[in-house]
């Protein structure tokens, strides 16, 4: 009896610790199929504040960089071509001369001895040819006198011009009007054939020469806009127009060689400047997107394009781009005219986020000022 009684009481007793084990388990299933609280992901996402542009046509012009040097417009060297002495100098450092104004003179006192006796060699030959031509007036004369008498008035003549031609190689005058560079020489100075005696060059426009590719040749041709800057003055900006095209293009680089003409009326630009040169090719029309938006992924381009709704939202789309200018890219594939685009922001939202467009257009400089009234705005918010 004991016994019988010992059993029943651990077999209760048994039951009794394995319950709870079983309520848990049914409890679980349970609660797998009751509907719980929804999850965080399934709750309404807030619109993410973006800023935006619209993708336009615009104006494009695809610039061609290139480096020019630059030259006077007429650019000499004056030079002797005799031996002689410095006898006078007609001009100071950096002088703005005339045309045809002498520069140089050299000592001539031999030349003009020898003009002074064939000038009168020149008379007695004359005088001579005058009394033949009245003895031949008479039928006094001989034919042949005469004519021998002339002959040697023509002779005469042509040393006469001879030395004068001599004279003129003694004075340097300057073949157009223009600047002369420094002097080099002085009065005293002996000079011989080929020695530089002073520079001239006209300086109201400057040629400038650059290379482009020979590959441009199509699109190039006179009368298309170009600017210029140097280092000499960095702030400013030279703009001219293509004047002339090489006719021969380097069978080695490939290219062609264009000029074009600076003004330069105060003087400012000096031959020999490296000019660094954009040419702008023909306009044309193109899609044009800040270059903000673009968003790389891997070895392509997207961006964040805003689906219109209620609220908007985004999707990224790949895009094909052309050529960039400051602030701009082009686009040549995966966009329309008109679509909107997110061009700040663009690391915060993700695929189908919604967003609140604040500001659509703006210029980089325009930036911070929407940023600010922005966080006015959220601060207002928070303290209603």
């Amino acid at each position: 009896m004991t016994t019988n009684s010992a059993a029943r009481e651990r077999f209760t007793l048994g039951r009794e610790t394995r319950l709870p084990p079983l309520l848990a388990l049914a409890l679980c299933a349970l609660a797998t199929w009751l509907p719980g609280p929804a999850p965080a992901s399934a709750q309404e996402t807030p619109p993410v504040a973006v800023i935006g542009a619209t993708v336009m046509a615009s104006t494009w012009q695809d610039p061609v960089e290139a480096l020019g040097t630059l030259r006077a417009d007429e650019s000499v060297t004056l030079s002797s071509t005799l031996t002689g002495t410095v006898s006078a100098l007609n001009f100071e450092d950096g002088n703005e001369v005339a045309a045809n104004q002498w520069l140089v003179q050299l000592d001539d006192a031999q030349a003009q001895a020898e003009l002074r006796a064939a000038q009168a060699l020149l008379g007695q030959r004359q005088s001579a040819l005058n009394r033949a031509q009245q003895l031949q007036d008479r039928n006094l004369g001989v034919r042949a006198t005469l004519e021998d008498n002339a002959a040697l008035v023509k002779q005469s003549e042509a040393e006469i011009d001879a030395i004068r031609a001599r004279l003129a190689d003694h004075r340097l005058q300057a073949p157009f009007a223009g600047t002369v560079g420094l002097r080099e020489i002085s009065v005293g100075a002996l000079v011989t054939p080929g020695t530089e005696l002073v520079t001239l060059d006209k300086l109201d426009t400057m040629k400038l020469d650059f290379t482009v590719p020979a590959t441009l040749l199509s699109v190039l041709h006179p009368g298309l806009t170009l600017s210029a800057t140097t280092p000499s003055y960095p702030d400013q900006v030279f703009r001219a127009e293509v004047a002339t095209l090489g006719t021969r293009i380097d069978p080695i680089s490939r290219s062609l060689v264009v000029r074009a003409n600076l003004p330069n009326p105060d003087g400012r630009l000096l031959p020999g400047m490296l000019m660094e040169v954009q040419l702008n090719q023909p306009a044309r029309e193109a899609l044009t997107i800040p270059e903000s938006a673009l968003v790389p992924d891997g070895e392509r381009q997207t961006v964040w394009l805003i689906e219109p709704g209620q609220p908007p939202h985004v999707t990224r789309r790949e895009v094909a781009t052309g050529e960039r200018r400051q602030g701009e890219v082009e686009i040549i594939a995966g966009l329309d005219g008109g679509q909107r685009i997110v061009t700040h922001g663009t690391l915060k939202v993700r695929e189908g986020d919604p967003v609140e467009l604040v500001a659509e257009n703006v210029g980089e400089g325009d930036i911070k000022d929407v940023l600010e009234r922005q966080r006015r705005a959220i601060e207002s918010r928070a303290s209603d």
